[in-house]
């Protein structure tokens, strides 16, 4: 079972055997930093899942999930012990999210990263959002499908696609992450579903198949 899943069924006890938010409490009052390195060693795998999957980078993923952390660490004073501690944490990645997608696009309209090179000049990595067809791996195609579908759609379908598919939230818990009406995320949901389901309707058109005569070399003997 995985670890948000299990997470979101209860404040369950860390192993510090205090639960989520006892343990921000004691971060918050105490500076405490076992507590907190508890919490991060706790919902560091979920929240890089999270992260990945909004941005659709690894490497830089594992950034945000650091800088999500940061954040609630930085903010600990401003920490209230009202709702649940995984609410909060799931909310602090979000928004740490989609500020590096909006930094995305400033940068620009067509996904470029830029980087520096020895020289000082920039370099540019372009995303390539179409999947090319990989002969090799054609086993692998459907999934690959699915990551570039769900980088296409836009953030606010992808997070409630992402909270309720990949991380097994409830609809009540997504709502309150997010702040909006429980029917707002049943309506984002349809609605993201529908265009998920076009991109890769759009997709497996536009991808040649193999045949099965085409797997093998044929020999004249």
């Amino acid at each position: 079972m995985r670890m948000a899943q299990k997470s979101e069924k209860g404040r369950w006890r860390n192993w510090f055997g205090i639960t989520d938010e006892q343990a921000m409490w004691r971060t918050r009052m105490e500076d405490d930093h076992s507590a907190f390195s508890g919490l991060v060693e706790k919902w560091k795998t979920p929240i890089h899942d999270l992260c990945f999957r909004m941005v659709g980078d690894p490497h830089l993923a594992q950034d945000l999930c650091q800088e999500a952390f940061s954040r609630i660490y930085e903010k600990r004073a401003q920490y209230r012990p009202e709702s649940k501690f995984s609410t909060y944490l799931w909310r602090v990645a979000l928004n740490v999210c989609y500020d590096e997608l909006r930094r995305r696009n400033r940068r620009s309209e067509f996904s470029i990263d830029t980087s520096v090179t020895d020289d000082g000049e920039p370099s540019f990595d372009i995303e390539d959002t179409a999947l090319a067809p990989d002969l090799a791996a054609v086993h692998d195609e459907d999934n690959a499908a699915v990551k570039v579908a769900m980088m296409k759609l836009p953030e606010i379908y992808r997070s409630v696609l992402v909270l309720k598919h990949y991380e097994n939230l409830r609809l009540r818990e997504i709502a309150e992450i997010l702040d909006i009406p429980e029917g707002t995320v049943c309506s984002r949901m349809a609605e993201g579903l529908t265009q998920l389901g076009r991109l890769l309707k759009s997709h497996k058109s536009s991808v040649p198949r193999l045949r099965r005569n085409d797997r093998k070399p044929q020999f004249a003997l």
